[in-house]
């Protein structure tokens, strides 16, 4: 679910690219607030994709690639058990 959101997605891209990102930097060019961003990012780092720390009177987040991987490795199942539905549903359809 938490990659389920466009905005979302776009964060953890951004996060991704290796440095952490305070919530102004991460506001930039998107059409929501920064409360909207902050809303976003902890869905994100509830779910293991991000983790953030305090630095002076900001908080910086950074991507974690070893949530992703779970991520990835979560949406790789789902894809195979779509793909065994959909060869069986082909089979009885020709069959």
């Amino acid at each position: 679910a938490a990659l389920g959101d466009p905005t979302r997605l776009a964060l953890l891209g951004r996060l991704h690219e290796g440095e952490a990102l305070s919530i102004r930097d991460l506001t930039e060019g998107l059409p929501i607030s920064r409360q909207g961003v902050t809303k976003h990012l902890r869905v994100l780092e509830e779910a293991g994709l991000l983790a953030s720390e305090r630095a002076s009177r900001e908080v910086l987040f950074r991507g974690r690639p070893e949530g992703l991987s779970a991520a990835q490795a979560h949406l790789e199942r789902i894809a195979g058990a779509w793909d065994d539905a959909l060869a069986r549903l082909k089979a009885q359809a020709e069959g």
